[in-house]
């Protein structure tokens, strides 16, 4: 039997602290689970709050290619027969073609949590798999507390078991829901039940020990024909098991899935997407997917991936849709600089040692030109003998001023030399990096009517010796954007401003200098006041 793999992103991911879906992002998650082939989805619980409810509704338009719906709820009350009760007629009211149920497997939790005898609780949970079966739906069981309540009275967590099996069961799935259970516990477990038990298995694990992926791979290994999961390991405290680790080390290391099954080479950008829907930042050592992921820095890695990619990859990154990355780096050797040139499409044959030198010099003073890929494409052109720059900045300054009774302002003069005429321009802005930058623009604008939509979409600063408090020096990084291309730039000097106008420089330096980037087809967005964002405006 091929392993099932069943996505809880929109059930269990969405308790998540700081993760709140609604219902169009639930609808936009389906749609992106069923473009890369998940073969069952649990898209919530209809009977326990309105907003699960409306998605149900507005599920049953849905035209889903590869993958099935499934609706979460949990066992009949005790002292109600199952059709009467009022949350299980809202998961058949759905209309899914899966559902799955929840149930006590543990001595402890029917004792001290639901307060039933033992024998109430296996008949709740037979009559409710009974029941959704005589309906015709397919019933994922899922027994709760599986391995503690293993632990504790393995002869009593395998009755439950067998209660929902003998009612119909397609899938019990073994839950670690305190997350607290070793590898070799699961594969212990899995191993005994699948030898007793006729019915598949399924494992579902939450990672408060860091072993949610680990366990899930031990219980495949043991036995089991399903694993439960989250895009991006998402969930209650410490999260799931985390899928987007697993489809990847399930199809290329253990040959448990069929090739065919999944869009693995759309793997990181579902992760991305469901980490833009979720607001959470992706993680940039996320296993497979992370933009580190593939990333080397070290200079004697460098030079063994430039000779043979293998030896410091366990897989091709663009198996799983990511890209490999050399960082440049004062770690760095002239492998890095040459792979990260050829990367750039910059021929610098014989210039290696020179850019790396500068490199170690520049950060040194506190230049970082890792993730900064616009700046270290500049340095690297300046070393070329035939680059000249579009322009060049001669001399700046910039004044602040509060008016009015507290009101900013703040004015930035700009002389830069631009096909060998001097240019002197004056801008005012709400901030003094938001002056200097509508300078640049003006001064810029009329020789290159590209910048007009060219947009700065983040700022940051970072203080690099805290020590000295004011008198600290400061890197600031810019990422900037024309159309759907991004670049990043970095400056760094005595104080923000100085080294804002460096990244701001080479920012619009690397926009002129990319015949790509200018020939964009853009809205024009020259009628806004200024390209850089409110919050980023007012904090700068």
């Amino acid at each position: 039997m091929k392993l099932c793999v069943f996505d809880t992103t929109l059930r269990d991911g969405a308790q998540t602290e700081g993760i709140s879906f609604s219902v169009e992002d639930k609808l936009d998650i389906v749609q992106q689970l069923d473009d890369f082939g998940i073969h069952m989805i649990e898209a919530g619980w209809p009977g326990s709050n309105p907003k699960d409810a409306e998605f149900f509704a507005k599920a049953k338009t849905l035209t889903l290619k590869r993958s099935r719906l499934v609706a979460f709820g949990m066992t009949r009350r005790a002292g109600l027969k199952a059709e009467e009760d009022p949350s299980l007629r809202a998961l058949v009211e759905a209309e899914t073609p899966i559902v799955a149920v929840v149930g006590k497997s543990s001595k402890f939790q029917v004792e001290k949590v639901l307060r039933v005898s033992h024998k109430e609780n296996l008949a709740m949970i037979s009559d409710t798999v009974a029941w959704l079966k005589e309906l015709g739906r397919e019933v994922v069981y899922d027994a709760e507390h599986f391995f503690d309540a293993w632990r504790e009275d393995s002869e009593h967590a395998l009755a439950t078991l067998r209660a929902a099996a003998e009612a119909g069961a397609d899938f019990l799935a073994l839950c670690d829901t305190n997350g607290g259970s070793m590898p070799w516990e699961v594969a212990e477990a899995v191993g005994v039940i699948s030898s007793t038990l006729d019915v598949p298995l399924g494992i579902h694990a939450h990672d408060d020990c860091g072993l949610a992926v680990a366990n899930s791979l031990a219980a495949v290994r043991a036995g089991c024909a399903m694993v439960q999961g989250t895009v991006n390991g998402y969930g209650e405290r410490c999260g799931n098991a985390n899928l987007i680790s697993l489809l990847p080390t399930f199809q290329l290391k253990m040959n448990s899935i069929d090739p065919g099954d999944f869009a693995l080479g759309g793997l990181r950008a579902l992760a991305r997407r469901v980490s833009e829907i979720s607001n959470v930042a992706l993680d940039p050592s996320a296993a497979y997917v992370g933009r580190s992921a593939f990333a080397h820095k070290g200079g004697i890695h460098v030079a063994a991936v430039e000779r043979a990619r293998a030896s410091y990859e366990h897989i091709d990154p663009q198996l799983v849709g990511n890209d490999r990355r050399i960082s440049v780096s004062e770690l760095s050797g002239q492998g890095n600089v040459r792979m990260q040139a050829r990367n750039l499409n910059l021929d610098i044959q014989g210039h290696e040692a020179a850019i790396l030198a500068e490199v170690k010099r520049l950060e040194a003073q506190g230049f970082h030109f890792e993730g900064a890929e616009a700046s270290f494409y500049l340095l690297t052109r300046r070393h070329v003998d035939d680059y000249q720059a579009p322009f060049a900045v001669e001399d700046f300054s910039v004044r602040s001023e509060c008016r009015n009774g507290g009101r900013r302002w703040s004015e930035a003069s700009l002389r830069i030399s631009l096909f060998g005429e001097d240019q002197h321009v004056v801008a005012s802005g709400v901030g003094p990096i938001h002056a200097l930058d509508r300078a640049f623009r003006k001064a810029l604008m009329s020789a290159f009517p590209a910048i007009s939509d060219c947009r700065l979409v983040d700022y940051k600063v970072r203080i690099l010796d805290h020590e000295r408090a004011t008198a600290a020096t400061t890197r600031v990084s810019i990422e900037a954007a024309r159309g759907d291309r991004r670049w990043t730039t970095v400056g760094c000097g005595p104080d923000i401003v100085e080294a804002s106008a460096l990244a701001l420089a080479d920012s619009y330096e690397y926009l002129l200098e990319n015949s790509d980037l200018l020939s964009l087809e853009c809205a024009d967005d020259s009628s806004k006041p200024s390209p850089l964002p409110k919050e980023i405006r007012e904090q700068t």
